[in-house]
């Protein structure tokens, strides 16, 4: 068989895997809170996996090693400042947002959470909220179908727009038949399958170039993928060698996106009890971190790896975010390699359809329910968000057809609109009684439009959007609340019971 033949064997293996778990799923899904948060049923393990393999996406095995390979070591501030984000975002907001969301009317979204804990009855929290969801989260699924278009053409050789048709019928596919739990089943899966690639493929790759301590000095002395002047990058290895204070302070602060990202702290809602959270940090952390070390080790090897063989180059020469693809294509028998590419693929379909999830979740909870003139049932609810998941993946695709910026690019935006206008109102909503409605409006509006303005000026060529965004937000909340009336009485009584049996392990 040939070497294409061998991959499309590979990929239909995983294709149908996922698309059994959708239906196993779907058998386990009766009610609407099933299909949207899997009925708070999540144990540690499925959950810190569900949260890291959605929350990375093939950003982790395209853009961070194409971003690194380019620029070297200057970008791992990124990975930094979502380590540490991703263990402060577990341990401050995942306990008391699972208690809370519980208390505040079992909320199940969180623009439900939002309105339910400040008790707004205009709606207009709700509303806003929900279409910010809507609006940063079609950015974020055009990155995954971008992905699995380049993915396509580095492993076939096709076409970019068949494969992101692929890819996205499949990962509509499971979402739409079997909801919360099947996104979160299939994440563990393609958890562990990035996991495992993201450790061999660099490793194999180390032991097929001549000398492997080359990699300590080839990218600073030697020509490599978009250097071509003589000397290479010198400043690869160097932290700061090449990015001023700006840019590493704004690759930082992608930690700070952790605490409004809708896809991932669902996860924390849907764990089975608010003690489990320090469980799935530690589960969570650990599996980041060696995911990281992996994605970075494909980065330095390479750089050896493709300079030593003339033969074969890089598929994308502009971003450089196939060089994982690409080696694992030429160091595997086709039929292991295509199984390791399947990495990538998990990574792609993991998020999009968490993100798929979350967008139908607020179009139905958030938008059609408040302005139904009665009741639906719960099988309408259902087929309503199965229809929405549909026609986001939809609306995305057209944005993705015609690709004007790099994968990191993309999730970069989405992240930081997120982190913007969620993250400081989510802090506030689990610490601070005092929060109110104007003020929690305030912010989200504020942090949302700052993001979005600025990441669409030359501004964000400067500092990432996602500080200006998070600043300006948080600052809005406290003075608007501060100059409002409090919030009513059982908005108090309801935050020291949601919080009382926390104690100090929130």
């Amino acid at each position: 068989m040939t070497e294409t033949t061998w991959f499309v064997l590979a990929i239909v293996i995983y294709m149908f895997a996922m698309l059994g778990i959708g239906y196993w799923s779907y058998q386990r899904t009766d009610k609407y809170d099933d299909y949207v948060l899997a009925d708070r049923s999540l144990n540690p393990f499925v959950a810190a996996l569900s949260a890291g393999a959605s929350d990375m996406s093939g950003w982790l095995l395209m853009g961070l090693p194409g971003a690194l390979f380019v620029s070297g070591l200057s970008e791992l501030w990124i990975a930094i400042g979502l380590l540490i984000g991703s263990y402060a975002s577990w341990t401050l907001v995942a306990p008391r947002l699972r208690s809370y969301s519980e208390v505040a009317n079992n909320s199940i979204t969180l623009p439900s959470f939002f309105e339910n804990r400040l008790r707004d009855r205009s709606r207009v929290l709700r509303i806003v909220s929900a279409t910010i969801i809507i609006v940063f989260f079609t950015f974020y699924v055009s990155s995954g179908m971008v992905s699995g278009g380049r993915y396509f053409e580095a492993t076939f050789g096709g076409d970019y727009l068949t494969g992101m048709v692929i890819i996205a019928a499949v990962t509509v596919g499971y979402t739409f038949i079997g909801g919360f739990l099947a996104v979160s089943m299939t994440d563990v899966v393609q958890g562990l399958i990035m996991f495992t690639a993201l450790i061999i493929v660099p490793a194999m790759a180390l032991i097929a170039i001549d000398d492997p301590w080359d990699i300590f000095t080839w990218a600073t002395h030697h020509d490599y993928g978009p250097y071509t002047g003589g000397t290479g990058n010198p400043d690869f290895f160097n932290l700061i060698g090449g990015a001023s204070f700006a840019a590493i302070i704004g690759n930082l602060a992608w930690g700070l996106g952790y605490f409004g990202q809708p896809h991932i702290v669902v996860r924390y809602m849907a764990l089975r009890t608010p003690e489990e959270a320090k469980s799935s940090r530690r589960i969570g952390i650990a599996w980041m971190t060696l995911c990281i070390v992996g994605a970075v080790s494909a980065a330095v090897v390479g750089t050896v790896f493709f300079s030593q063989n003339p033969d074969i180059s890089v598929t994308d020469q502009v971003n450089f975010e196939t060089i994982f693809l690409d080696m694992g294509r030429i160091l595997f028998h086709p039929l292991i390699a295509g199984l390791v590419l399947t990495a990538v693929l998990a990574a792609i379909m993991s998020t999009m359809s968490s993100q798929l999830l979350v967008v139908s979740s607020s179009l139905i909870e958030d938008l059609y329910r408040i302005f139904a003139k009665k009741q639906p049932s719960e099988r309408l609810l259902i087929n309503l968000s199965r229809t929405a998941v549909v026609g986001v993946s939809l609306f995305a695709a057209l944005w993705a057809i015609n690709p004007s910026d790099s994968i990191l690019g993309l999730v970069g935006f989405a992240w930081a609109g997120f982190g913007s206008a969620f993250g400081p109102l989510m802090l506030y909503a689990l610490y601070w009684p005092r929060l109110n409605t104007p003020g929690a409006l305030a912010g989200m509006i504020t942090g949302a439009v700052v993001s979005f303005t600025w990441g669409m000026s030359p501004l964000s060529d400067h500092l990432y959007e996602l500080i200006p965004g998070f600043i300006l937000s948080a600052t809005a909340i406290w003075l608007v609340s501060l100059a409002t009336a409090p919030p009513e009485q059982k908005v108090r009584e309801e935050f020291e019971a949601a919080t009382a049996s926390l104690g100090t392990k929130a």
